[in-house]
Parts: C-alpha cells; structure tokens; sequence
C-alpha cells in the first residue's frame, strides 16, 4: 500500500486542507493499491501564491540558462535511475501493459535531451542586425519566461505529459502548478519526490492531484499566467473559453482520431505489425493511436483479415504479466464507454470482424473490454469520427489515394496520422497532403526535436524540442539609439 497523505506545493509536503485520502483502485481488479490525498481550492491558492512569489522574486527566472540546463539534466539523470519504479507505477495505477510502460522510459530520455539541447541552443537574447543600415536604433531581443505557468495532464501517459510541460517550463525560468489526474496520484507523488531533490529554488514547483472542478479553479486563477493543457477537446474548448476571457496564454493537446493509410503498393503484413503499436499502444487509451485504416478495396479483405489474425493474438490480462499486450481501461466508466462505442458500431451497421462489447472471459474484475475490430465502417458512422479512447480498430475502404486523403482528412481533429508504402518518397507525398501535426511514415517513431500537436479540434501550440521551448518565453524587444 502506498500512501501520500500530504501534499507537494513550492518544493516541500505540506498538510493538505482536506485530511480525507482517496483511495487508488487498481484496474485489474480493483484493489486499493495506495492512499493520496487530493488538493482543494485553498491548497491551489497556496500554490499559485508560492509560484508568483517565487516568479516576482526571480531567483529562479534570473538564474543563468546554463545553470536552469544543469538542474534540469540533475533531474533527467534521477528519472533514469528510477525508470522501473515509475513502469512500475504507471502499470499499478492505469492499468497499462508493462511492455508499454517500460518501452516508454528511453522516450521520456529523449523527450527531455531534446529539450536541453534547445535550450543550450536557445536564442535567450540576441541583437537583431538593422534591415536599414541608416537606421537610428537597433534592437536587442530578448526571450523571458512567461511567469506562473498551470500545467494541467491528463491520466493516460502521466510521466510523459508531466515532463512535456514542467521541463521547457522551468528551463524558461517559470514557476510551475502540476495539476495531475486522481488516478495519477502514485506516479506523480514519485515524480514530486524527484523534483524535491534537485535544488529548485522555494516556491517554484507543485505537484497537486486534484479533480476537474479543482483543474477549472486552477486554470480560472488571476495569478496564473498561462495555461498548458493536454486533455479531451471538449475540456481544452473550456480552458480555451476561460483563457481568452482572461487574455491568459495558452497551449493545448487535444483528442484525435487519426487515419492510418495503406497504400496499394504497401506490404500488408508489415504495416499491421507495424498498426500493432501505432494504433493499439497503451490499450487503445493514446491520443495520438491511428484508430482508423484505411485500405484500397483491391486489398481491402486481405487488410481486414491480417487485423484479425493480428488483435486475437493479442494477449489481454494483467499488466504485469510479461505476456500481457493489452490491459484494463483505467476506470470502471471508461471502460463503459468503450463497451458502448463497440455496441453503438453494431448498431450503425458496422461489421464486427473480431472482439464485441463482452467482457474477457475471467477478466470480470477488472476495467477490461475485449479488442475489437470492425469493417465496411463508412467514415460518416460515429465510431469513425469519435474518439474512443480503447482498442477499438475501423477498417475503412477507399477507392484510389484522393480518396484516402479526403476520408483521412473527414475528421474535426487533426493530431497524428499514419501512410504506409513501398515507395517513401511518395508516402512523403500523401504525408504531405494530410491535415495533421504529426505524420510517420512506415511506423516511424516520434521525434522529439521537432513539434508536436495538432490542427483543428486537436488543439492550438506545440510541444517538444525547440518550439515547445519557446512557448513557454515571451519576446521582448528593447532599442537603442545608435
């Protein structure tokens, strides 16, 4: 049993204002693996008032870029070292399959490398060269941190959501609320453990599990700067609302339904392994998993059949056994949910090709839902165009490679996406015409150093290397009189 009965705001544990704990359940089978407490609106006020004393002070926001990379690459090094632990913990807590948790901790590596070597690379202040040589000034820009920056992460990669935002963070000199999902609890205590020890100034970091009623109170906070979001678009269309009311800055990392397309000349064998971890990883609970195939018709059963073969051999069970490739949903409604999308296709008139709303057989205690995989879905049914968020596959047929575009670009989100071929070069081209932040061709990984993010209902701004850097500075512009 692991227990956090206080809370982690401006770098220490403090007394919570509620001494109620909440219960983690663990997915499987819905044991209490832990006990946390959870933060309250006077806790977010603690935090948020600790944040803009330490931002206005500036002890932190002055300290040199290379000193802000040092303590960084400090914390980077410890999260290594425990990178079992936190498999460990995510798996507990989520529910995700161990293979999942534990291939996830290299990226986590890169994701942060990524980031360093931007900000060593960073252009913090540079003098801008006159267009007019007659000019009577020149300019000086300089990029400074943004101020308290409300970082609010999802339940489904919580690591990896946290570091996505809290690294480019503070390396731009901001002070930092965390507000992470209950069901995070565990990971994100361990994740506030590593930060106390790497020598961040008082005040300049929190990590408060808390509900969405104290996520809005967070993010509604006059003293909060900006706002950096991953979550469902219909919450980010809320915090976008609350954040232009307030004129507050603000990134989002929404939903998708991303398309992956097959072309003709594509192996068909390749790209379903491939679809295994593109469209199936973290249990089908991945915003950015390509949930939707598209298949010439030449090829379109051969598709269909490969999908089969490939999701029944797909182990279903208890995340820590080193067989299991998918777990349970993380909460009893999630899983709910996925049961009705599964019956709902039914009913649209989808065909079921493999799995159903029924739960696995000796699973009953758990969040589990059974792979499912449905064909002849036409791109207008709603499991086509609504986010699931499990392994639940659509195979949907096109005519020639216009027509993949144009079903692959028939969705409200635009996140990720995938084109499979024999010829790269032209799989670049499709990838080209796609309406998404992110495209890979032939199951390629993604990069770290380049964007993320998406267009369209998927969200507004980027994260990662560079750009995700930048969007946590502002420019300023100073002249001077030549």
């Amino acid at each position: 049993m692991i227990t956090y009965d206080r809370l982690f705001i401006g770098g220490s544990w403090v007394e919570p204002s509620s001494p109620e704990l909440l219960d983690i359940a663990s997915p499987h089978d819905q044991s209490v693996v832990g006990r946390v407490a959870q933060a309250q609106p006077a806790d977010i006020d603690r935090a948020v008032a600790a944040a803009r004393a330490s931002f206005d002070k500036g002890e932190w926001r002055l300290t040199p870029p290379a000193e802000r990379i040092a303590v960084l690459r400090r914390f980077n090094a410890l999260r290594e070292e425990s990178a079992e632990k936190i498999a460990h913990l995510i798996s507990l807590e989520n529910g995700s399959a161990g293979w999942f948790t534990r291939a996830g901790q290299p990226g986590l590596t890169r994701q942060a490398n990524a980031y360093l070597k931007a900000a060593e690379e960073f252009a913090w202040e540079e003098t801008l060269v006159p267009s007019d040589p007659a000019s009577p000034v020149r300019s000086v820009v300089r990029r400074e941190a943004v101020g308290v920056v409300a970082a609010v992460i999802p339940w489904n990669s919580p690591f990896s959501s946290a570091t996505s935002k809290i690294i480019p963070s503070l390396l731009a000199g901001n002070s930092v609320v965390l507000k992470v999902s209950p069901e995070n609890s565990l990971s994100m205590g361990f994740l506030a453990e590593l930060l106390e020890q790497v020598g961040l100034p008082e005040g300049v970091i929190s990590v408060l599990p808390a509900d969405r009623e104290t996520s809005e109170y967070l993010v509604s906070h006059q003293d909060v700067d900006k706002i950096a979001f991953t979550g469902s678009t219909r919450a980010g269309r809320r915090i976008a609302a609350i954040a232009g009311e307030q004129l507050k800055r603000v990134s989002l990392e929404l939903g998708g339904k991303s398309a992956a397309i097959i072309l003709p000349d594509a192996d068909v064998q390749k790209a379903v392994a491939g679809l295994k971890f593109g469209s199936l990883l973290n249990n089908g609970e991945s915003c950015i998993a390509q949930t939707r195939i598209l298949a010439p018709r030449e090829k379109y059963e051969e598709v269909v059949a490969a999908l089969k073969e490939l999701v029944e051999s797909l182990k279903v069970g208890d995340p820590n056994d080193p067989d299991t490739f998918i777990g349970p949903m993380i909460r009893p409604d999630q899983q709910e949910r996925v049961r009705n999308y599964i019956q709902l296709g039914i009913e649209e008139g989808a065909r079921l090709v493999t799995g159903g709303p029924h739960i696995p057989e000796g699973l009953e205690k758990g969040n589990y839902v059974t792979p499912t995989v449905f064909a002849d879905v036409d791109n207008s049914m709603r499991i086509a165009q609504e986010e699931i968020f499990g392994p639940v596959l659509v195979v949907i047929a096109y005519d020639d490679e216009d027509d993949a575009v144009r079903i692959a670009n028939d969705s409200e989100y635009g996140l990720s996406g995938g084109v499979w071929s024999a010829d790269e070069a032209h799989a670049l081209e499709v990838a080209r015409r796609v309406r998404t932040g992110t495209v890979t061709i032939n199951g390629a990984s993604v990069a770290f150093d380049g964007p993320f993010g998406g267009f369209k209902a998927s969200g507004i701004g980027r994260e990662y290397g560079a750009v995700g850097l930048g969007t946590y500075t502002e420019y300023k512009t100073i002249t001077v009189a030549a």
